[in-house]
């Protein structure tokens, strides 16, 4: 039985005897002016390789603040969190830098709405007639027949540089693909990513990892096909600070894969085996206006990661400190504190000077001199320690 999806890919992509190879690799539409595809069988002219005159892909699409690239054009790329770790603001700022380029973005989402998308567009800055003229925004909601495949190939024929496919999960859902079946995987790419990928575009998904941090490793949720056909980068973002409006939101950007070997160079060795390439910064002001960076990772001198860690302490010790007094019947002196928290004294009443500071503690005059500590208000989950920020 002949299903829409078959007929779409017959029309789209020639027969489905073909067959897609493990990386997806090199295929053209059935049904345009582009080339034909590629005589793969016949040996490679390995001329430019043997004379040194070849150079391997570069990341030239997106950039870090300090302008080293993103992502590798023409290539599958991929940026993998939990929610909320900020890979729509992620994407979202290499789109905006194309376009700022001068370039075409296509946007092919499964997950948000046009409002979503374009208003955080406008919130980082982008100017109304450069989205409405270069940003191609696509919300699919049934499956690609012809008619659709040959929408899409009218943006692919306008050149775009960057195509963000939003939410795997829910686009192979759509196309009744099955995610933890490697051939499906491998279908969903054939019927959609490689198109995208042929066009010219670095072509970017945006997926989630499983919820389980020990058995994540570096693959996103679904087949390990998902991270052995790609053919460029992909990243894990690991969140630190939550996003949201009037807050600062901070991911650490790290490196799962990067098949060209062009990008792990320019970051910085992890014990995770996965090199961190960046910090993704969002500083919410309103909703109407954030200001997002993706700053280069820095090695930490000495100096400053003993100041860290005597930072991370003291923190550790006031959360101690704060659950001492709120477990005390009546306010407590110093010694009194002392001898509910463990730890060096001085650091204790390091704790308890920043704590009065900062006004979480309040003291009032006790008996024989004594001064004596009680909390302003109960303890929240926004006493506890900060989580680390480095690698």
């Amino acid at each position: 039985m002949t299903t829409d999806i078959d007929q779409a890919m017959d029309a789209y992509f020639g027969p489905e005897g073909e067959g897609p190879p493990d990386d997806w690799g090199d295929a053209t539409p059935a049904d345009t002016d582009r080339e034909p595809v590629p005589r793969t069988w016949a040996p490679q002219d390995l001329r430019s390789v043997l004379d040194g005159s070849y150079r391997p892909p570069q990341p030239t699409v997106g950039r870090r603040d300090d302008g080293v690239g993103l992502f590798y054009p023409g290539r599958m790329n991929s940026v993998a969190s939990e929610s909320e770790a900020g890979k729509t603001w992620f994407a979202l700022i290499a789109c905006l830098q194309e376009i700022n380029d001068g370039h075409h973005v296509l946007y092919v989402d499964f997950e948000d709405d046009a409002g979503g998308v374009v208003g955080r567009l406008l919130c980082l800055g982008g100017v109304p007639a450069d989205i409405l003229e270069r940003f191609h925004y696509v919300r699919p909601e049934n499956q690609m027949g012809p008619v659709d495949a040959i929408d899409l190939e009218g943006v692919l024929q306008l050149g775009p540089t960057l195509a963000i496919v939003d939410g795997v999960t829910e686009g192979m859902s759509l196309f009744g693909l099955e995610l933890k079946d490697n051939t499906d995987i491998a279908k969903f790419g054939r019927l959609l990513l490689r198109p995208l990928m042929n066009s010219g575009a670095a072509v970017v998904t945006l997926d989630h990892v499983v919820k389980s941090s020990e058995n994540r490793g570096r693959y996103s949720i679904g087949g390990v096909h998902k991270l052995n056909g790609l053919n460029g980068v992909m990243y894990m973002l690991e969140n630190h600070r939550p996003f949201g409006i009037g807050v600062t939101g901070k991911s650490i950007i790290r490196v799962a894969k990067d098949r060209p070997g062009q990008i792990r160079k320019n970051g910085l060795s992890h014990s995770s085996g996965m090199h961190w390439y960046a910090d993704l910064v969002v500083k919410s002001e309103t909703q109407e206006y954030a200001e997002a960076h993706l700053y280069a990772p820095r090695e930490r001198d000495p100096e400053d990661r003993e100041a860290d860690e005597d930072e991370k302490r003291i923190g550790k010790l006031k959360s101690k400190v704060l659950e001492a007094l709120a477990g005390a019947n009546a306010p407590l002196p110093g010694k009194g504190i002392e001898d509910r928290v463990a730890g060096r004294a001085v650091d204790v009443r390091r704790a308890v000077a920043a704590l009065v500071d900062t006004g979480r503690i309040t003291t009032e005059a006790g008996p024989r001199g004594a001064v004596l500590h009680r909390l302003t208000a109960p303890v929240t989950q926004r006493d506890e320690p900060p989580e680390e920020d480095a690698a």
